[in-house]
């Protein structure tokens, strides 16, 4: 997408894209430095792996699937980092990956991931995609499952992550064999930052309040010297 200009969009600009929502997403909920791979596997199938694996499906514009598979390192690190990054303490933390809570964070971290992914599609493709809610499940090492995403000509991709502890994790897109082609010129839309606007929207109020004081100190002055004050 933006990250490589072209006047024909496939299967690996749309990798790129995503895996720069991963980083970006978890490296600001996170503080951690998070890095992928210059290499990526083209692959047959993709699959639910041990210790983490979490999967999306969306479906629009053009249909896919999304999973990452955490090892129980990374899972932690980044449920940690994220967790303290928060303000919460090391006491209240969840001690083991298996617990429902690390699930729930690296859902929720997940879906902050496709998200994003899916805002940078509308403004630069100018389609529309939706998601599900991310699933998640604890695997073991003995368990392998596979995830049909129901796509009638699927190109899959995998990509390695590695957390600023050089723990890794794996991402896998699957994607139904497609091109965008751009017609015209036109300028995608620009990123929203709620934070801004409401300190943008905050800033004539706090104008407006202080110009009443102002006014009465100057008031309040000019009385006293009259009264040879």
């Amino acid at each position: 997408m933006s990250d490589t200009p072209s006047l024909v969009q496939g299967t690996d600009e749309l990798l790129v894209s995503l895996c720069n929502s991963v980083t970006r997403v978890l490296n600001v909920a996170t503080t951690c430095h998070i890095q992928y791979s210059g290499m990526v596997q083209r692959i047959k199938k993709t699959y639910l792996k041990p210790d983490i694996g979490c999967f999306v499906l969306f479906d629009g514009g053009f249909s896919g699937l999304v999973i990452i598979n955490f090892s129980a390192a990374a899972a932690m690190e980044l449920y940690r980092s994220y967790l303290l990054n928060m303000g919460m303490s090391e006491s209240d933390l969840a001690s083991s990956h298996t617990s429902d809570e690390v699930s729930n964070v690296m859902g929720e971290l997940m879906n902050q991931v496709v998200g994003d992914f899916t805002g940078k599609v509308r403004r630069e493709l100018q389609t529309h995609i939706t998601q599900n809610q991310p699933k998640m499940l604890v695997l073991n090492k003995q368990v392998q499952l596979s995830v049909d995403a129901n796509l009638d000509n699927p190109e899959a991709r995998r990509v390695t992550f590695y957390t600023a502890s050089n723990n890794i994790f794996y991402l896998e897109l699957a994607v139904d064999s497609t091109e965008f082609i751009k017609l015209h010129d036109f300028d995608a839309a620009e990123v929203v930052d709620p934070d801004a606007i409401i300190a943008q929207a905050a800033q004539p109020s706090r104008t407006a309040s202080s110009a009443p004081a102002d006014t009465a100190d100057v008031e309040t002055e000019a009385l006293l010297k009259s009264l040879g004050m």
